[in-house]
């Protein structure tokens, strides 16, 4: 494999280079993975413009990351060489924090974040700790499990812990990077699915990927045909705008929950009065553990739930960036290394 990996690092603010990095050996608890395909997310934008609080530069973007182990570090006894595995936002908590003493490792205080406080999956190869790597299943390849790791498991864990059940009205705002998989996820789970999106051009592809009903906020109060319907119990708001998320506050039913996975760039406008008089809630939902990764993996092999995707040479990593920034991307832009080229078919 020789002594140097290809790696896409941000130097400087705003740039992404091409580099050739020396290999190093895991240490405790650390497994080293060959990377095979690794998505580009559009919270990298914060590594990338070097705005993420406490990033030191330079620093290997990437956290939705799928390959195969290649060495194990002492304490790594689980994983074996040549498994493949996946990396998402989470890899992995301090342990001793106030969170992670009471199980709620995800939002730990001091976290292993991949592309952020250490080098991420921009690369051929990458250092991940042991207690944060997700099994990939044979059903899925490599390039359509990345973006599972992060859109995936956002949007899956956001719905499937929201207390909702079968039959309920479930809304999807956005049909992008995170809605498109939100709406696969509502309709598999049993949900009346509406997808909210901005033009009737949409419409085919959101009943494609399963919606029953099709909101254009250019024609329609999205709101308010939530309320002819009778409310929805959930609004999964997976956009970019905060001021559509705020304006659908009205359409949730009593008790109704505004879930935020997407974070918009300007704030969220709300008007307290559906809140108070109806007991709806807005919360925002982050990412999950290894093991949430792992279960929607499952379940989107289970329900044949797939990203759609667009593919380029880890060397062109700032031209996929580019083009997800623009939102140009339909809807994940993976990169994909020589490795994982050669591997047409996953086998653990």
């Amino acid at each position: 494999m020789g002594d140097t990996y290809k790696a896409v690092e941000v130097t400087t603010p705003g740039t992404l280079r091409v580099v050739e990095r020396p290999i190093h050996e895991p240490g405790a608890g650390q497994v080293r993975i060959r990377v095979e395909a690794c998505g580009v997310c559009h919270t990298d934008a914060a590594t990338v413009t070097g705005i993420y609080p406490g990033l030191t530069l330079p620093r290997v973007p990437g956290h939705e990351v799928v390959g195969r182990i290649e060495a194990l570090g002492s304490v790594a006894s689980r994983w074996k060489i040549g498994q493949r595995v996946g990396v998402g936002l989470f890899g992995g908590e301090d342990g001793v924090c106030e969170p992670c003493r009471r199980g709620d490792i995800v939002n730990c205080q001091n976290p292993v974040t991949p592309g952020v406080n250490v080098d991420g999956g921009y690369a051929e190869v990458m250092i991940a700790e042991a207690r944060g790597i997700a099994s990939i299943p044979d059903e899925l390849t490599s390039v359509e499990a990345a973006p599972l790791l992060c859109a995936g498991i956002t949007t899956y864990n956001a719905l499937r812990n929201a207390g909702l059940r079968g039959g309920d009205l479930v809304a999807v705002q956005g049909i992008g990077g995170l809605g498109h998989l939100g709406i696969q996820f509502a309709r598999h789970m049993g949900f009346r699915t509406v997808a909210i999106g901005r033009g009737r051009e949409k419409e085919k592809l959101a009943k494609d990927l399963g919606a029953h009903v099709y909101i254009d906020t250019a024609a329609d109060d999205a709101a308010a045909v939530l309320q002819r319907m009778g409310g929805a119990r959930a609004i999964l708001a997976t956009g970019t705008s905060g001021n559509a998320m705020g304006s659908l506050v009205p359409g949730l039913a009593a008790h109704g929950k505004l879930i935020v996975v997407g974070v918009p760039h300007d704030q969220i406008q709300l008007n307290a009065f559906p809140l108070v008089f109806g007991g709806r809630s807005i919360y925002g939902s982050l990412t999950g553990t290894p093991i949430d990764g792992e279960d929607t993996l499952a379940f989107s092999v289970l329900e044949n739930i797939r990203p759609m995707i667009e593919t380029l040479p880890l060397e062109q990593a700032a031209d996929a960036y580019a083009r997800m920034m623009q939102g140009k991307a339909r809807f994940r832009m993976v990169l994909v290394t020589k490795d994982g080229v050669t591997q047409s078919a996953p086998a653990n």
